[in-house]
């Protein structure tokens, strides 16, 4: 997630940085093939060093809030091949559904074991808006693709089942960006990325997230063609699994720049990415929001439907993302650190009119607090 708009450059954020699985998996990165430094020095077109995670006292450019999770002792025994997606028919545009301007949401990616019939979502969740009075319920649901309880392989199905049977919707989180290691299907990126001069993992994401990759969406080697077929097929499990909509994180390389994230990535280049992965996803049928990208609101308003932003309140943005509600297009927004007195009368406001909610300090992401502006 970018925290500014260029030329802003963004403060780190702080994070929980989980030591002991930090270094295991910066080690199962240098395995996969980084070259280990101790500074941060970065092959901007090659592949990019691995850069050893060490705790910060300015907070980490997170994105979304997602624990790490352990990554298996032992690699697969056989490699997975990608399987062919078999393309859509196309879905009329009328028939996509397109969330209204007002929905309060729920941000969920980290399953609560109480919840196992619903892959750990909690679709009961009723709570007091800071605007107070009786509990309310979210219209919308933003969770990840997999159950989260247990395992990372299963659809989350049951869960959107569930949230349909209560006349909400549901929007499918899939990282776009940057290349996570707990994944079902990462063995196939890992294998392009080394039959292809290691061109396509870059440096950790964050001291906070090390167990995932920048990906490299150029296509001198034909990287973006290949992010594209892997995301469509994920694309197309969110639509197996009954999703409403699609949520593509990590779609600001060009705004970190390469010492961060291991390529150089023009602004064009990101907004070939951007539009594609908006594509494929009216192709499937669903809605799409992007995440973050302030900088480029302005040109892809028109290709998406929705907007998802983290901490505009705390760092002063939320202006950028105006093109969305002027569109009538909901923006749903999330602040940790900042209390919901200071920035739920300002999203509730004309000004802004956004679906804002506050959720844990630490930034995780679970059911619980959960505290809607109204």
């Amino acid at each position: 997630m970018s925290k500014f708009s260029p030329p802003r450059r963004t403060p780190l954020r702080l994070g929980v940085l989980v030591g002991v699985a930090a270094t295991t998996i910066v080690a199962t990165a240098l395995a996969a093939g980084a070259t280990s430094t101790t500074g941060t020095g970065v092959a901007a077109t090659g592949a990019a060093t691995a850069v050893t995670a060490t705790p910060t006292t300015k907070p980490d450019p997170g994105h979304r809030r997602y624990k790490p999770k352990p990554k298996p002792t032992k690699s697969p025994t056989a490699k997975p091949t990608p399987s062919p997606t078999a393309s859509p028919t196309a879905v009329p545009k009328g028939d996509i559904w397109r969330p209204a301007l007002r929905s309060r949401w729920q941000y969920q990616l980290e399953g609560n074991p109480a919840y196992p019939a619903t892959g750990g979502v909690n679709v009961n969740i009723c709570a007091v808006p800071q605007t107070g009075g009786a509990c309310v319920r979210p219209d919308v649901y933003d969770i990840d693709l997999y159950a989260n309880v247990g395992n990372n392989t299963t659809l989350n199905t049951e869960a959107v089942k569930a949230i349909h049977a209560r006349g909400a919707k549901a929007i499918c989180y899939v990282d776009a960006g940057s290349i996570e290691d707990f994944r079902p299907d990462y063995q196939q990126f890992l294998d392009w990325h080394n039959s292809h001069g290691k061109s396509l993992l870059g440096k950790p994401f964050s001291s906070t997230f090390p167990n995932e990759r920048w990906a490299n969406i150029n296509n001198d080697k034909g990287q973006r063609d290949f992010l594209l077929k892997m995301m469509e097929a994920r694309v197309a499990k969110c639509a197996s699994a009954g999703f409403d909509g699609v949520e593509f994180d990590v779609v600001h390389a060009h705004e970190e720049g390469a010492s961060v994230t291991g390529w150089n990535i023009s602004p064009a280049t990101q907004l070939t990415y951007n539009r594609a992965l908006a594509g494929i996803a009216h192709r499937y049928g669903l809605a799409v929001g992007l995440k973050n990208d302030l900088s480029q609101v302005a040109d892809l308003v028109a290709d998406f439907d929705f907007a998802v932003n983290e901490e505009c309140f705390q760092y002063d943005e939320c202006g950028d993302l105006k093109p969305f509600v002027k569109a009538g297009k909901p923006v749903f927004q999330v602040e940790y650190l900042t209390a919901p007195g200071t920035f739920c009368p300002k999203a509730n406001s004309t000004t802004f009119d956004f679906n804002a909610i506050k959720k844990s300090k630490d930034y995780d992401l679970n059911d619980l607090p959960y505290t809607p502006c109204r």
